[in-house]
C-alpha cells in the first residue's frame, strides 16, 4: 500500500533539519559503481566514443561531489539515460565538453556496465549536498527513463531505444537488472537521499519495481519439472532463455543467478513466490556445485588477436582441498557444465575453448557460495523454510 502524501512531506521536512549523515553515505560519490565504465574507457579505444581519454589528465576526488555531478549531467542524453564507457571522474578539457554536449541527441543509452542507475544514485547525493535543482531534475529524468524503457512484462533491455540485436532481450547480465531494481528498492525503502522524489513519480517507481520483481519470478527456469535458476538474458516476448553474445548461449547461468538471489534475499517481507524462487535456486546451487576443482592462470606466450592481447592461459586442475566452484553456464535439460567459442560452437570443457576466450572470460564462478553462506540467516528470518 502506498504511503500517504503527508508522510513524505514530513519526511522531507525532517531530513532538511537532520544532522548530516556519515561521509560514506552522502558526502562523497563512490568510484566503485563506475569502475566498469571507467575501465572500459581507459582500456578500450572504442571508435563509437564521442571522446577518448587523454594521457596525464587529472581526476576529481570522490568528495568533489558537484563537479562529478556536473560531469554526469553533461553526459546525460536528452531522453534521460546515459551512454556507457566514460569516466565521470575525469576532468575534461573545454573541447571535450563541447564534443559531449554536441552529442546529446545521440541516444545510445544503456544499463550496461553499470550505466544510468549509478548516475541517478550519484545525482541524488549531489542534490542532498547542494540542494541545486539541476541535480534533482536530472535524477528525475533518469528515473523516468528507467520507467519508460521497461517492458510491460517487467523486464529491461540492455539498450533503450531498442537496437536490432540481442540487447533487446531482458538483461540480467553483468548486474544490469539487479542494479536497476536495487535503485528502485532503495527509493521504495525510503533511503534518505531520495526524499525529494515527488509522490506521482514515486508511485510510478513502486509499480515499476513490482513489475520487475514479477519478471524475476516469471523467468526462473523450470527444467526437468523443477525450478532452477536464470539465464543471462531472456527473450523479451517469450521469457525463454536466449542467446546474448556469440559465446553466451541459452543456459542456466550461475553468476547472474547468484546476483538475482542475493537481491531477492534482501527483501524484508517477500511474498510466497519470491520465497519459493530463493529456495529452489539454493537447491540448484547445491546440486550444481563442483568439488575438488580449481582454475589456474598460467603464463603463456603473447597472443595478439582482433579482440585482445593475451599473456596468460587458464587450466582446470584437480585439488582435493579446493572450495566448491561452479561453471558460469549449465546446459539446459542435461545440466552439464557448458562452454562456448566465438563461433557459437558449444563445448564441454575449458580446454576446448579457444585460448582468446579461455583466458578472456569468466567461465567459472564462486558467486553462488555467497548465497549459500547467507541462506541460513535468511532461513532464520523465514522459519517455515528451516
Amino acid at each position: 500500500m502506498l504511503i500517504k502524501n503527508y508522510t513524505y512531506a514530513l519526511l522531507a521536512l525532517a531530513l532538511a533539519f537532520a544532522p548530516k549523515t556519515n561521509a560514506q553515505d552522502l558526502t562523497r560519490i563512490d568510484p566503485a559503481p563506475f569502475a566498469d565504465n571507467s575501465n572500459h574507457w581507459y582500456g578500450i579505444a572504442d571508435k563509437g566514443n564521442v571522446i577518448n581519454p587523454r594521457p596525464g589528465r587529472p581526476k576529481y576526488q570522490p568528495t568533489e561531489v558537484k563537479s562529478i555531478a556536473d560531469n554526469i549531467i553533461l553526459f546525460q542524453k536528452t531522453n534521460g539515460g546515459w551512454p556507457k564507457n566514460y569516466d565521470i571522474f575525469a576532468i575534461l578539457s573545454s573541447d571535450q565538453k563541447d564534443s559531449v554536449l554536441a552529442a546529446k541527441n545521440t541516444l545510445n543509452t544503456t544499463f550496461d556496465n553499470g550505466s544510468t542507475y549509478t548516475q541517478i544514485a550519484a545525482l541524488a547525493i549531489a542534490y542532498v549536498n547542494s540542494k541545486e535543482e539541476k541535480y534533482k531534475v536530472a535524477a528525475e529524468n533518469g528515473l523516468n527513463f528507467i520507467i519508460g524503457s521497461q517492458y510491460p512484462n517487467g523486464g529491461w533491455p540492455q539498450y533503450f531505444p531498442l537496437e536490432e540485436n540481442y540487447s533487446r532481450h531482458i538483461t540480467y547480465n553483468d548486474g544490469a537488472f539487479c542494479g536497476i531494481m536495487t535503485l528502485l528498492k532503495d527509493i521504495k525503502d525510503d533511503k534518505k537521499q531520495y526524499y525529494f522524489i515527488n509522490n506521482k513519480l514515486r508511485e510510478k517507481i513502486f509499480r515499476s519495481y513490482e513489475k520487475g520483481l514479477g519478471c524475476i519470478v516469471k523467468t526462473q527456469i523450470k527444467d526437468n519439472g523443477k525450478l532452477t535458476a536464470w539465464c543471462q538474458q531472456h527473450d523479451e516476448r517469450t521469457l525463454a532463455p536466449a542467446w546474448a553474445r556469440k559465446f553466451e548461449p541459452p543456459s542456466i547461468c550461475n553468476k547472474e543467478s547468484a546476483d538475482l538471489v542475493l537481491f531477492l534475499m534482501s527483501i524484508d517481507n517477500p511474498d510466497k513466490q519470491v520465497e519459493n524462487a530463493i529456495v529452489n535456486a539454493v537447491d540448484w546451487f547445491r546440486q550444481s556445485q563442483i568439488s575438488n576443482t580449481v582454475v589456474k592462470t598460467v603464463k603463456a606466450e603473447e597472443m595478439v588477436t582482433n579482440f585482445r592481447v593475451s599473456h596468460t592461459d587458464r587450466v582446470v586442475a584437480t585439488d582435493s582441498n579446493a572450495a566448491p566452484i561452479w561453471t558460469r553456464y549449465y546446459e539446459l535439460r542435461t545440466h552439464r557444465p557448458l562452454f562456448c567459442n566465438r563461433d557459437s560452437k558449444v563445448v564441454y570443457s575449458l580446454a576446448e575453448v579457444d585460448r582468446e576466450r579461455r583466458d578472456g572470460y569468466a567461465w567459472y564462478t564462486y558467486s553462488p557460495q555467497e548465497v549459500l553462506n547467507k541462506y541460513p540467516e535468511w532461513q532464520r528470518k523465514h522459519k517455515h523454510y528451516q
